[in-house]
This record gives structure tokens, C-alpha cells and sequence, in this order.
């Protein structure tokens, strides 16, 4: 067994740079206890010749090294030698497209990319889909999408991407976006709006798109779909076919005057909404599928969120490093991570 140093990726958030080595410990923690089955040992900030790096001990063989070029905020990894000397280790990576399809868009209360990337992976870390999320295209859907940052990080993984969002001016904005990215970069791609209907009554509009990420892939229709759903997010069992994902991923209404928006989902209190939308996400869910959700605990606390989880047929998680995730946001936020996981095959 060797002994590791990763090296946490720079935020240009500065609150969440200070917070970032303790989430990347929760997140190497959730990992180790979930597709690495103990592997790694517990990971530990230190410093090596004046540099902060997190250390760890394991064996990197098989899909272990895969795994931990995943996390959301792995810069660089290396392995330890004698003193301070390390050895650089390239870290595989899924992402298949340009980085800048997450940060070219700026908005107000737009989720920091790399709280969303964490939010994802342990999501999927979670769900039965762990163990094919290196090698095949998920399916995941954002219930509460708003610009669509989850969607774009699921494509830069090459998994199929579906959201839901309730404010117009968010699905005209994502849907005005995403093609002329794609146009931008050259890739083969297919993208149209139109009204979404469900047994003869008009719920929204949708907005679908396929791509692919090279020639040969489109030639050999091995592509990446991304469908956007302007509707109510109560409404998301009637908007996509039952069992259809493998995780349900999605940032809760923080319940604060700066985060809301009259007249859509967004102006309701979180722990309401929930009560009346998690069913319906559910019965989305492929058996094993997993719901994660970053709640604002001053006006979701934990528990709450729990129960919730519970009651809509879930498994909530609450071992020692699914814990790990409170942080702070700001004065009104103090941010956290609740994931369920649906066991019961009789759902749905």
C-alpha cells in the first residue's frame, strides 16, 4: 500500500475555497465507503513543503485511480516518495467535451460548478449506477434545473442529461444556449423546442437536443441527449417515463427573499415543495436510482429532509461521511447534501 498527496482544485469563490479540502474529504470519504469498498484509506489535510494537499493511503489498481480523477475538486494527484518528493500520476478523467460548457454562463445565483460536480458524484456514488458510471451513459434528471448547470455537468461526463424548470425566461435562456454552443464547437448535434403534451393537454414546452462528440460518434449513432422541460416539477411523472433514471440530482429552493421568483416553484418553501414533488421523482427512478438534493439547512434542516426522503420511499444515507457536507454559503445559507436511495423494486 502506497501513500498519496492530491492537490484540491482553486475555486474563484473564495468561501468555497476555504471549505473546499473538508467537502473533498466528505467526498473521497463517501467514495471509499461506497464502488471502493474501503480501498483508500482515510483521507487527512497536510502540508508538504509549504503546499496543502490532502494524503491519503491505498492501492490504485483496477478502477481505484479512475474513480478518484472523478472527484469534484482532484487538480493533481501524487504519489509520495521519500521526504517531500512526489511523483506526478495523470488522472483519468470522464469528461468528453470543452470545460467552458460550465462556466461560460453567468448569472445571478448560479450553483458554484464545483459544488455541482460534487453534488453529482455523490449522488451517483450512491445509486446502483455507480458501478457503470465509468463506462456507460447515465441518465440524470434536475427536476429544478434553472439554467441548466447540473444538465451541463451530466453532458461533460457524456451522460444523458433531463431537466425540469418552471421560470420561462431560464428555459428560453438554456435553450438559446446550449446550440449555439455546440454550433461554436463544431459538434454534429440536432436541437428543437416545442409544446409538450401529455394525454391531450398541454403541460409546457420542451426543448430536445442530440449530440455527439466527434464525427465517427454521430456516423455510428453513439450520441448524448438533453431534454429540458418548461413545466411544474409536481408534474415531472407525467413529463418523463417511469424508471427512466439513475439519479435524481437537484439544488431545493434555499427559502431566502434573494432565491425566490414569484409565480413558479421557486416562490414556495422548500420543505412544501418537497412534500409534493419528491413522489413523482421517484417513480423516475430505476431501482437503486438514488435523490440527492443540497437543502439550506435554515430553512430545511436534515432531519426534516429525511423524513421526507422517507416517506417518499427512499433510503435516506446517514453514515459518518454523508455527515461531512454542511458549509457555508452565506449569512442566510448554510449548505448541506441529503441523498436517498430507492431499494424497493416495488416503487413505482
Amino acid at each position: 500500500m502506497s501513500s498519496y498527496a492530491l492537490l484540491v482544485s482553486p475555486s474563484a469563490n473564495r468561501v468555497y475555497a476555504r471549505q473546499a479540502a473538508d467537502l473533498t474529504v466528505a467526498e473521497l470519504g463517501v467514495l471509499t465507503e461506497t464502488v471502493l469498498a474501503g480501498r483508500l484509506g482515510a483521507a487527512r489535510a497536510e502540508q508538504i513543503a509549504g503546499v496543502d494537499y490532502l494524503t491519503f493511503d491505498g492501492a490504485l489498481g483496477g478502477d481505484v485511480l479512475a474513480h478518484i480523477g472523478q472527484v469534484s475538486t482532484a487538480f493533481a494527484l501524487f504519489e509520495r516518495r521519500e521526504g517531500d518528493l512526489l511523483r506526478p500520476i495523470a488522472l483519468p478523467r470522464l469528461d468528453c467535451l470543452d470545460h467552458d460548457l460550465l462556466t461560460i454562463l453567468k448569472y445571478q445565483g448560479k450553483t458554484n460548478e464545483l459544488f455541482t460536480q460534487l453534488l453529482l458524484h455523490v449522488t451517483v456514488l450512491s445509486s446502483a449506477g455507480a458501478s457503470r458510471m465509468l463506462s456507460d451513459r447515465l441518465r440524470i434528471l434536475d427536476p429544478l434545473c434553472g439554467r441548466g448547470t447540473t444538465l451541463n455537468q451530466a453532458l461533460l461526463y457524456g451522460w444523458h442529461a433531463a431537466g425540469i424548470d418552471a421560470d420561462e425566461a431560464d428555459f428560453e435562456a438554456y435553450a438559446a444556449f446550449l446550440p449555439r454552443w455546440l454550433k461554436d464547437k463544431r459538434l454534429k448535434h440536432t436541437a428543437a423546442t416545442a409544446r409538450l403534451r401529455r394525454d391531450g393537454r398541454t403541460l409546457g414546452r420542451r426543448f430536445d437536443a442530440e449530440l455527439a462528440t466527434g464525427k465517427q460518434a454521430w456516423a455510428e449513432g453513439d450520441t448524448i441527449s438533453l431534454t429540458m422541460a418548461l413545466a411544474d416539477t409536481r408534474d415531472a411523472a407525467e413529463v418523463f417515463r417511469t424508471g427512466s433514471f439513475d439519479a435524481v440530482v437537484t439544488d431545493a429552493p434555499y427559502g431566502v427573499r434573494h432565491g425566490s421568483r414569484s409565480g413558479d416553484a421557486l416562490d414556495r418553501r422548500p420543505l412544501e415543495l418537497l412534500r409534493e414533488a419528491l413522489p413523482g421523482w421517484v417513480r423516475l427512478l430505476r431501482p437503486g436510482g438514488a435523490v440527492g438534493i443540497a437543502v439550506n439547512l435554515r430553512t430545511c434542516p436534515r432531519e426534516d429532509a429525511f423524513a421526507l426522503l422517507a416517506d417518499a420511499g427512499l433510503e435516506p444515507r446517514d453514515t459518518p461521511a454523508y455527515r461531512r457536507f454542511e458549509h457555508r454559503v452565506d449569512q442566510a445559507i448554510q449548505r448541506d447534501i441529503v441523498v436517498g436511495v430507492r431499494a424497493d423494486t416495488t416503487l413505482g
